[in-house]
């Protein structure tokens, strides 16, 4: 592949807004949670965590059902498709009185929205490569994180003005937007010659080609790893914020700033990465978010919580370091897969997922009156991390060895 040397704004600010309607359909809603929670009459406030996590759950399935997909189609009918099951999970998410119902829906748009998540990354990798893709998918993701900054706010301000369905119906107008933008302006990147013969074996002939590369497999571990602790966070930032430390009308600024603590590494990421590599920085990055987490744990083992400022502090420090991992794993991973970029990008993002979260469910019930369950489950997973990147480390290494001996 001829790797492009321009850099095409519109591409990047089309990709990122395609990867942000699923960030505004998860942020935007937190703020809501306790007063949908109410509506539906859920006794166990805990349970409010799932409208946060199964959409995740209908994020990683639906990869495995668009990427194959567009590998036989192309990547913008099967675009259009998924915000079709979108506008469906939304229409069920406002109508319904019913807790399990307004589950479903939030699962079905998950599944809606994995086809612009995963397959803007595909697109990407369908026209780049190396480090320099590394470098258009942190500054995709750089554009990605500026969502987080604004939609707790702007969920506030549509609940405090209308109601908390308006979230629902904001996110498709939204969406509709960038449909059309995407619709009139971006090409198909898979072009007819490069696509895959469709038939019942392309699942699983894709699947046999992706497991084949080890690099692929190990990092998109580690994604599931990085992914189910922070998702932690997620689906628990509400309740610490606004029920352990009582700061319920400064929730949407908290958020918002440690939001820009994950922009601004992001961006740093994407000036650095060319020259120093995907690989490097993430394997610091990742050294990084365990020791943070780690510290934290063994200075607040009691399980007292420390001051808002210590918290805020430790969680800047652990998301920056998160910063330099989402795209740059992404990237390692997809980087042997650009044969099967559609089919790659969703089995990436649907083990990553999946993996995600179990852990985020499990260590979220432990969140109750304490932050210390989040850091040792960001300590375990961080600690997992490490260990994968040592040994990856050791085979390239040995695989190098090979290579200088062959020669």
């Amino acid at each position: 592949m001829k790797e492009p040397q321009n850099f095409k704004f519109e591409f990047v600010a089309l990709m990122a807004s395609l990867m942000s309607i699923v960030a505004l359909s998860i942020d935007a809603l937190l703020p809501a949670i306790p007063q949908i929670g109410a509506h539906l009459n859920v006794v166990n406030t805990t349970n409010n965590q799932l409208l946060i996590t199964m959409i995740f759950l209908g994020l990683g399935f639906g990869q495995l059902i668009f990427g194959p997909l567009s590998d036989s189609f192309g990547r913008k009918p099967i675009v259009y498709f998924g915000f079709g099951v979108f506008i469906l999970g939304s229409i069920i998410c406002v109508s319904t009185k019913n807790f399990n119902m307004m589950i479903l829906g939030r699962v079905l748009q998950g599944i809606g929205l994995s086809s612009p998540r995963s397959l803007a990354l595909s697109m990407i990798r369908d026209s780049f490569s190396g480090d320099y893709m590394a470098k258009i998918v942190s500054i995709v993701v750089m554009f990605f994180i500026l969502v987080p900054v604004i939609a707790p706010s702007m969920g506030q301000l549509l609940i405090t003005f209308f109601s908390w369905k308006s979230i629902f119906y904001v996110n498709l107008i939204f969406g509709v937007v960038i449909m059309f933008w995407f619709w009139l302006r971006q090409p198909e990147t898979l072009s007819k010659s490069k696509r895959i013969e469709f038939s019942s074996h392309i699942f699983i002939d894709g699947t046999k080609e992706f497991f084949k590369y080890k690099e692929a497999v190990a990092f998109t571990l580690v994604s599931g790893f990085i992914t189910g602790s922070f998702m932690v966070y997620l689906s628990t930032a509400q309740q610490i914020f606004q029920e352990q430390y009582k700061l319920a009308d400064m929730f949407p600024y908290i958020f918002a700033s440690l939001a820009i603590s994950v922009g601004l590494a992001t961006f740093m990421n994407s000036r650095l990465v060319v020259k120093f590599g995907m690989w490097r920085i993430a394997y610091l990055a990742t050294i990084a978010y365990a020791t943070i987490s780690i510290l934290y744990t063994i200075l607040f083992w009691s399980g007292t919580n420390p001051s808002i400022y210590v918290l805020l502090t430790f969680f800047a420090l652990q998301f920056f370091a998160v910063g330099f991992l989402f795209g740059n794993l992404r990237a390692i991973a997809m980087q042997p897969l650009g044969h099967i970029a559609g089919i790659g990008a969703a089995l990436n993002g649907c083990i990553s997922t999946i993996m995600a979260v179990p852990i985020a469910n499990y260590i979220g019930r432990y969140v109750v009156n304490s932050v210390l369950p989040l850091f040792i489950g960001f300590s375990v997973f961080g600690l997992l991390s490490v260990m994968v990147f040592l040994y990856m480390k050791r085979y390239r290494s040995s695989e190098k060895s090979q290579h200088q001996i062959a020669n």
